[in-house]
Formats: C-alpha cells, structure tokens, sequence
C-alpha cells in the first residue's frame, strides 16, 4: 500500500524587501503607535498586520522583512499592504517594494512512517544522530533545500525559495524513500 501524494502544509515564508530609500523609524512608530520599536534591544521595527496575518521588520536603510505568510503572493502582499499603509499615514516613499522569497518552511506528512536507520546508510547527503536529534537531516542539492525527516513519517523542509522548489523536494525524496524501500505502511 502506497500513498500517492505528501500533503505538504506551507507554515512561513520570509521575504525580504526594499524601497530603496531611508526610514525614519522613530517617525514611523509616531504615527503608528502599534508599531514595535526598541532600537536598544534591536535595530528594526516591527510593523504587525491582522490580514494577512504577518510581523514586517522595517530597517532605517529602507530593508524589510515580512515573516508569518502561508504563500509567495501573500508576502508580496503583506509588504505592499505595509507600504501602503506607511504612505497614508503620512510617511514618503517614493518607489514601490521589490520582494524577494528567501526561505519556505513546510510541513509534510507522507502517511506512513520511515525507517531512518537504512535512510541513513542509504541517502546521500544525509546525517543521523538520535542521541542529538531525533530526525534524519537530508540536504538536497537541486532544488537546494533542507528536510528533517522523523520516523512518524513527518518531514519539514526548509530553504525552498519557491513553493515550486518545495513541492519538488518533498516528491523526489518521496519517491527516492518509496524506490529504496524506506517507507513502512500499516
């Protein structure tokens, strides 16, 4: 018995940003009184939205960090929404942000579990120490990312730039964990 596809869960992408000009943060938390700043603690400060639900770290160079959404488009739109509402609230910028994906964090589940002792004599590229983590950590080299594979047959993968460079990933060590009899159903 076999299953035919992981369900992969998207829980995070991080997406920097810039607009190419310089923000007056201490103005910014003036106008918006939400807004997180203790310059002491750490140079940025967080602008936090309801919808999408997302935290925007925003620098002084004019950098930004959106954590939080569950897709691309949504942390594209969680920056623009950012933005947006800098700009009504009286703070100029002149240029729109240009967002790029770093990183995806998912969690998959393959519907039946692995046996991480032979995944590990078997995979390449993968390291095995249950006395320090209880997952096998696999790294793949295209697309280039990172999966944690527990025996529940669970996996996370992080370090996928596209939720394409996910689905990916997670289906080509599927299939690689299915081709060498790694895969235990009940």
């Amino acid at each position: 018995m076999t299953q035919t596809k992981p369900l992969v869960d998207i829980v995070n992408v991080v997406a920097s940003a810039t607009i190419d000009q310089k923000l007056d943060l201490n103005d910014i938390t003036k106008k918006f009184p939400d807004v997180e700043y203790h310059p002491e603690q750490f140079p940025g400060a967080v602008f936090r939205l309801k919808t999408p639900k997302t935290a925007t770290l925003l620098f002084t160079s004019g950098k930004m960090v959106c954590t939080g959404s569950k897709s691309e488009e949504m942390a594209v739109k969680a920056v623009n929404t950012v933005v947006q509402k800098l700009r009504k609230g009286g703070i100029k910028i002149k240029k729109n942000a240009v967002v790029t994906v770093q990183n995806i964090v998912s969690s998959i589940n393959l519907g039946g579990k692995v046996h991480l002792e032979k995944a590990a004599r078997t995979l390449p590229r993968s390291m095995y120490e249950p006395e320090q983590f209880p997952g096998l950590i696999h790294r793949m080299l295209d697309p280039k990312t990172v999966i944690l594979v527990f025996s529940s047959g669970k996996l996370v993968c992080t370090g996928g730039k596209t939720e394409k460079d996910v689905y990916r990933s997670v289906n080509l060590l599927h299939s690689l964990l299915e081709e060498k009899d790694l895969m235990i159903y009940d």
